[in-house]
């Protein structure tokens, strides 16, 4: 979406609003948000999306409305920003939710699962799905409402100081790896580390974890972890895609008027498209550089694949059966999932798999 479009959008909406007045917005005056990032600076994908959010706010409100954007660590900890909205301690936060599936595993249905949906899929699911509804009906138990807000599309499978020819080799292997992810790689004998972006680096250079995973070519390539573990696996069957969410203090957003409630709406919408645009953008051309300075390239080994895919059905179905906020939202999800894969197998995944051959 084009600024220019978002803007005169955001306009019209505040004009209906309002019946007559051409202002965007006049029935809150000033008024200023703190946004708490999970996120270093030096990702302007993923800090880049809050700032665009910021920005656009601005900008739709004539400055009425501001967002100033912190980088993890500067007002709260990168995986502190749940406990900080909780507390009325920030208005708002751009995370990834499975961070927090040490509160309730839902949070990573708002983010990324193993053998997820895609990054469409997700979006088809939030947007024309259930999706929407049923974490918003999750969020509401922490005093947060949810919004997408970017999405980095298929991962890839991370860094590491030794190949990988079979899955006897993960075991006793410490992996920094995102989300509950780690739960299914616990299953297959390996340690997770749940390590901040910021912080990767240090670990696998110490030797503090065997291998690391972050999100994919273009961020891997900023935090430098080719320089200290060549191997660089993919796919990433923990993250098909991560979507990122806008998370806001329900009082905080609800003493909003109505204009500014439909620019905060649509200014992570704009937000959410940017961020997967620039991941989809920029890593063709870092991937390139990173074999070019050493990266060796290689695929996860099929047993390694199917071990996992059958740990995670497990972890499912243990959490079907003792934790009731998951077992309703993803009974939806994997129907919706099921339904989507049926078809893009047919058209898309037919479609890519044929141009991924050819010599363009």
């Amino acid at each position: 979406m084009e600024r220019r479009s978002f803007l005169k959008n955001a306009g019209i909406a505040g004009v209906l609003a309002a019946g007559s007045a051409p202002a965007i917005v006049h029935a809150q005056q000033n008024l200023r948000w703190r946004l708490a990032s999970s996120f270093p600076k030096s990702l302007d994908t993923l800090f880049g999306g809050a700032e665009g959010f910021a920005k656009n706010v601005t900008e739709a409100t004539g400055g009425k409305f501001t967002v100033s954007v912190h980088a993890a660590g500067e007002l709260v900890p990168a995986f502190g920003v749940v406990d900080a909205l909780q507390q009325d301690t920030i208005e708002c936060a751009h995370t990834a939710p499975y961070y927090f599936f040490g509160k309730d595993e839902t949070f990573a249905l708002d983010c990324a699962i193993p053998f997820g949906m895609n990054a469409r899929q997700m979006t088809a699911w939030m947007y024309e799905g259930n999706g929407l509804k049923l974490l918003r009906e999750f969020y509401a138990q922490f005093n947060i409402i949810n919004f997408p807000m970017g999405n980095s599309g298929a991962q890839m499978g991370g860094w590491y100081r030794k190949e990988i020819k079979s899955v006897a080799d993960l075991n006793g292997m410490k992996i920094r790896i995102g989300g509950f992810a780690g739960r299914v790689i616990t299953k297959l004998g390996a340690v997770p580390q749940n390590i901040p972006a910021g912080e990767i680096y240090q670990a696998l250079e110490k030797g503090t974890v065997d291998a690391a995973e972050w999100i994919g070519p273009y961020d891997d390539l900023k935090l430098g972890l080719h320089k200290v573990a060549k191997n660089y696996y993919y796919p990433a069957w923990w993250e098909g895609s991560t979507q990122f969410s806008l998370m806001v203090n329900s009082k905080a957003y609800n003493a909003l008027s109505n204009e500014y409630k439909a620019i905060v709406r649509q200014a992570a919408s704009d937000a959410h498209v940017e961020v997967l645009a620039r991941y989809d953008a920029r890593n063709p051309t870092a991937l390139k550089q990173l074999i070019g300075e050493g990266a060796k390239l290689q695929r996860l080994p099929k047993d390694v694949m199917d071990a996992a895919f059958k740990a995670s059905r497990e972890v499912y179905a243990e959490l079907n059966s003792k934790n009731a906020n998951w077992k309703k939202v993803y009974a939806d999800y994997s129907r919706f999932q099921a339904d989507a894969y049926q078809w893009q197998g047919i058209a898309e995944g037919s479609f890519d798999q044929y141009m991924a051959a050819q010599k363009l």
